[in-house]
């Protein structure tokens, strides 16, 4: 296994020469990368080597990945190269929490998807370093499969620590923003499911509210989406069979036990044969929970919020856009002193994405050309050509990535359910310290 994995590291670093000699449209590829990566992450020479590591197997060159284009001209690769080095486009970055040590190899389980591996070490990462490691430890990197059941470490590592369950929702939201291609990047079927949920979830938005978009004050439309929500829980539960087991579900989801198990388990406690079978045979549509959505404390207090759904971009909440609208009907809204301010905003806050964009194109395409010639001191932006760059320059690009309505596995929602009762637990002991005197 040893010299399996020391041929891999001198690959691999054959690999990352390859890339760093490149000029031309390799090293432009790399830039690129390398710079939007940049925007998100700030972890030193540690987030710069994940980078290039991440980029041998997810950059594109004319469609093409750096494995791909070193393997076609490279030309002293025996046959075991080659294989070894097309495992490597099944690699993925991953939040790790090491669960246990044995030699030289780890079981790590991925938090994203609850999935675990067996990774192993090599002379690659300093004796040092694993000398440090314990279970419980949050790890931030990527791995790469030897074989079809073992990985070894890929990359460098980012080492987050023991972490509470606050600061692990936070970590996990982080990673979220971070790489959202690999949120589910080793369970596919839990991303085609999350996919679904938000097509699910803007349908039923259009059925309860009856458009695709709305504008009220923000406590009304909080309540409103805290009504849509506990009709659409009640009717998963329903089309499962299970009525008021949920409970039940999420036993059988947690627990980890056979269905057997559970149903020797669940009858003994009194429960109807029937509806357990109900629950084993439907517990796929119950393995994700779609997370609460309780609107923050400056959009509850707004005087009018738009929400704009859509099956794919999902929810979008605007405290603005009645505001924004407004400038955009005068005739010429670029003198107004304001303009460009509602420009820089919607450009730079994460909720004005593309399809809000779009949507501001398609109502006021003139008076947004005068807005935009203005703020970039262009006179011939045109919303046609120019629009798009603009957009992708502030990081909101014409596909979406998944959004937060997605449907999320319930240990995830457990996470954060428990992380927001801690916070939530500890302000209140500290507003109770701070009491003194007669209050």
């Amino acid at each position: 296994m040893q010299d399996h994995l020391e041929k891999a590291i001198q690959l691999k670093q054959t690999v990352v020469d390859f890339v760093y000699d490149a000029e031309g449209e390799m090293a432009i590829a790399l830039e690129t990368y390398a710079a939007q990566t940049a925007k998100k992450n700030s972890y030193g020479i540690k987030q710069q080597n994940l980078t290039v590591d991440l980029f041998l197997s997810e950059g594109k060159i004319q469609a093409q990945t750096p494995l791909d284009l070193f393997l076609a001209q490279a030309k002293d690769l025996n046959a075991d190269d080659i294989e070894i080095i097309k495992l490597w486009k099944h690699n993925f970055i991953g939040l790790f929490e090491i669960q246990a040590i044995a030699d030289d190899s780890y079981q790590l389980m991925n938090w994203l998807t609850a999935k675990t591996y067996q990774v192993y070490g090599h002379s690659g990462i300093p004796d040092k370093e694993k000398n440090r490691w314990q279970p419980g430890e949050i790890i931030l990197t990527i791995i790469a499969p030897i074989n079809a059941r073992e990985w070894f470490f890929f990359s460098d590592r980012i080492i987050k620590g023991r972490l509470s369950q606050p600061k692990l929702a936070v970590a996990v939201g982080e990673f979220r923003d971070n790489y959202p291609d690999f949120l589910y990047a080793d369970a596919p079927k839990l991303l085609e499911q999350a996919w679904d949920s938000v097509a699910v979830y803007h349908q039923e938005f259009v059925d309860y509210m009856g458009k695709d978009n709305l504008t009220l004050p923000g406590y009304k439309l909080n309540q409103k989406i805290a009504e849509l929500q506990q009709i659409m829980s009640q009717k998963k539960l329903a089309e499962a069979g299970i009525d008021d087991s949920k409970s039940l579900s999420q036993l059988l989801t947690e627990s980890g036990k056979s269905e057997s198990d559970f149903t020797k388990a669940a009858t003994d406690l009194g429960v109807e044969a029937q509806t357990v079978a109900k629950i084993t045979q439907n517990k796929d549509k119950l393995s994700m929970v779609t997370p609460k959505i309780d609107l923050p404390a400056d959009l509850k207090q707004a005087e009018a919020v738009t929400v704009f759904s859509h099956p794919r971009w999902g929810q979008m909440f605007l405290p603005t856009y009645e505001k924004f609208t407004s400038l955009l009907a005068d005739e010429n809204p670029e003198d107004s002193e304001n303009s460009n301010l509602y420009v820089r905003r919607y450009l730079e806050k994460p909720e004005t994405n593309y399809y809000v964009w779009q949507q501001l194109k398609q109502e006021y395409p003139q008076s947004l050309t005068k807005l935009l010639k203005n703020y970039t001191n262009k006179d011939n932006f045109d919303l046609e050509t120019d629009l798009e760059q603009l957009l992708l320059k502030h990081n909101k690009p014409s596909t979406p990535e998944l959004p937060a309505i997605a449907s999320v596995p319930i240990h995830l929602n457990n996470l954060f359910e428990a992380a927001v009762a801690q916070v939530q637990k500890t302000k209140a002991k500290t507003k109770k310290k701070k009491k003194k005197g007669f209050l």
